[in-house]
């Protein structure tokens, strides 16, 4: 399952099934698990660890050092899930000891040609980075994300679970679970309506969220004010409670 051009590090750990493409390069300090596809010309390096069925298309390069100053040859990680696909020209960095030392990216994501994924990001499940998505140092983006093409996020930015970015936008404030936003810099503009039914969500869910968007975009009210109206109506509606704890926990403000 190793190409004869390949060049595999006699210290990499490759579960059965890996398969490694022609003139790949997997590092001494690389662990891919089992039934992983690795195409021709890809660069797997520094301390990595792959999960299990994942496609690593050509030209992608995974575990280089952070494009960070402050970078001074730690040990630092990269972790990837399972059954992650990575087009062709991907590129992910391992973390920093400014942060927790350790990028990290989960499972079932589809990120799409020529996306950037830098030092110390947190990427959850079931994501898509459209082509070129640019994730700067320390972005946290949410389980069922999607990020548009040509979109760049500034360092330090979340993104919650199941909102929406357009193509082409910038994003320099926090993104509450939910909701769309585009535009450079981007602005919201609803929710994610179609995403929510397409994975299960009640008409009663949705309804309830789309009220919480209005009372956080539409009443006037400050972000503490409208933390303190959905409080009231997380009990009768769990979802609203991904969204207080968002709010609560948003570093650099939401987007408005």
């Amino acid at each position: 399952m190793i190409h004869a051009t390949a060049l595999v590090h006699p210290g990499a750990k490759l579960a059965p099934g890996v398969s490694v493409g022609a003139y790949s390069i997997v590092g001494e300090h690389v662990e891919v698990g089992e039934a992983t596809w690795i195409g021709a010309h890809v660069v797997i390096e520094g301390r990595t660890r792959i999960g299990r069925g994942n496609r690593i298309f050509p030209f992608v390069a995974l575990g280089g050092p952070p494009q960070d100053m402050k970078y001074a040859g730690e040990p630092t990680r990269l972790e990837i899930g399972d059954r992650n696909t990575i087009r062709e020209f991907g590129t992910f960095n391992t973390g920093t000891v400014q942060d927790e030392g350790v990028t990290r990216v989960g499972s079932d994501n589809w990120v799409m040609a020529y996306a950037h994924v830098a030092h110390d990001c947190r990427i959850g499940d079931h994501t898509i980075l459209a082509n070129n998505a640019q994730l700067a140092g320390h972005v946290h983006l949410g389980d069922w994300a999607i990020i548009g093409g040509m979109s760049g996020v500034h360092q330090f930015v979340k993104i919650g679970p199941h909102a929406m970015i357009g193509g082409g936008a910038i994003l320099l404030q926090d993104v509450p679970p939910f909701v769309m936003c585009s535009g450079n810099p981007a602005k919201p503009f609803g929710i994610n309506a179609e995403g929510l039914k397409r994975r299960g969500y009640s008409p009663e869910a949705i309804a309830a969220i789309r009220r919480a968007y209005k009372i956080i975009y539409r009443s006037g009210l400050t972000v503490e004010d409208a933390r303190a109206e959905l409080a009231r109506q997380r009990e009768s509606t769990p979802e609203l409670g991904m969204l207080d704890d968002f709010l609560a926990a948003a570093t650099r403000g939401i987007i408005r």
